[in-house]
Parts: C-alpha cells; sequence; structure tokens
C-alpha cells in the first residue's frame, strides 16, 4: 500500500515538474515573432502566392509587464495580444523564438530592437510592398527590426516575381495594385518566409 501512494506521489510530482517545464516554454518573450492568418482582401491571394497559410506576423515587446504586438498594419502601431489573437476566429497563432534568443537579446539588444521599432509607430501600411522605409509591411517590419537593431538577418531577401502568381486571384490583386507594371525585382520579404527561417524555434503553437 506505501509502494503505491509513494508511487502515485512521484508520479504526480513528475507530471507536475514536466507541466511547468511546458508553461516555462510556451511562455512569449520579448523578440518573439507571432504569426496568424490575418482576415484581409488580401490573404488569400497572399496563400496562393507564397504557400502559405500564415499571412500576418508582428513581434513582441513589453510595457509595464505586458505583452504586446508591434505590427505593420493600417498604420503601423502596438496592439494588446489578447487583441491580436483575437483577429483570428479560432484564436490560432503560432510564436516563434530566435534561436539562443537568451544570450543574444540581452536587454541592451531588446531596448535597440524597441526603439527601431517605435520609431516607425503611425506610418501608412505599404500595400505595393516597397522597399522603403516610407511605409511598412508586416514582415518587412519584423525583418528591419532585426537587421538593423541587432544585425540580423532573418531570412533571404526574395523578388517579388520569386512568387506564384498563377492564380487568377493572385493576377487580379496584382492589377489592382500595379495594373500593367508589376516591379518584378523589388526585394520583398513574406510572412512565409519568415515563418520558414532556420534562425526560428517554434516555442507555441495555440
Amino acid at each position: 500500500m506505501k509502494k503505491t501512494c509513494l508511487a502515485a506521489v512521484l508520479l504526480s510530482t513528475l507530471i507536475i515538474l514536466l507541466t511547468c517545464a511546458g508553461e516555462k516554454k510556451a511562455e512569449i518573450h520579448e523578440g518573439d515573432i507571432l504569426f496568424q492568418d490575418f482576415p484581409t482582401p488580401q490573404s488569400e491571394a497572399l496563400k496562393l502566392a507564397t504557400g502559405s497559410q500564415y499571412t500576418h506576423c508582428g513581434i513582441v515587446f513589453f510595457e509595464d509587464s505586458i505583452p504586446k504586438v508591434w505590427e505593420a498594419v493600417q498604420p503601423v502601431r502596438i496592439t494588446p495580444l489578447h487583441e491580436w489573437v483575437a483577429r483570428d476566429t479560432t484564436g490560432h497563432f503560432v510564436c516563434k523564438r530566435l534561436k539562443g534568443a537568451d544570450t543574444i537579446l540581452t536587454p541592451e539588444a531588446l531596448e535597440e530592437m524597441k526603439e527601431y521599432a517605435t520609431e516607425h509607430l503611425g506610418k501608412n501600411y505599404d500595400m505595393f510592398f516597397e522597399w522603403s522605409d516610407s511605409t511598412m509591411y508586416c514582415s518587412e517590419y519584423v525583418w528591419k527590426i532585426y537587421d538593423n537593431a541587432v544585425c540580423i538577418v532573418l531570412a533571404p531577401l526574395r523578388e517579388l516575381g520569386d512568387y506564384d502568381f498563377s492564380h487568377p486571384l493572385v493576377q487580379g490583386q496584382l492589377e489592382m495594385r500595379y495594373g500593367d507594371s508589376i516591379p518584378l525585382d523589388e526585394p520583398v520579404i513574406a510572412p512565409g518566409d519568415l515563418f520558414n527561417s532556420p534562425l526560428l524555434d517554434t516555442v507555441l503553437v495555440r
């Protein structure tokens, strides 16, 4: 009887330890990148063109110990995490973290990233996906925060013409934006490119 009770206690302790370890791993940290399927008119076209189910991303920084998402929408802004998650009616999102973040993303590095991110707040969303700083789209914003603040290239830049334009829905979105003058050689980075970055680990899936 005592052996049975002892085994039960040990098993319960092990479960608690494993659960706590899992919860610790699942915590969202500053510098983490969140991905979701943002319901906009261009979302389906973006999925078809990039081959990724994720059409939006943002980066997490804390304000008064509260996690918030810096994101390039209209305009570039800070969104409370619970509001950001609620955009997807299923509540689904993926959190990814830079490999080695515990040593690379020091408090000083995070402060530089946050300063750079803050500089671009209020800018218009870039519906033309231009590689300039006058306007910003979501994955460009995240990519540039890492590149400019801590010199980390999360994924190689691509050209607009590298993506799949074969579907009529994609062609319609391109025509609406560019007419007959699609800038095929424009440097771009899509949410799916960041999602597939070998420099990032998945730490949370909801």
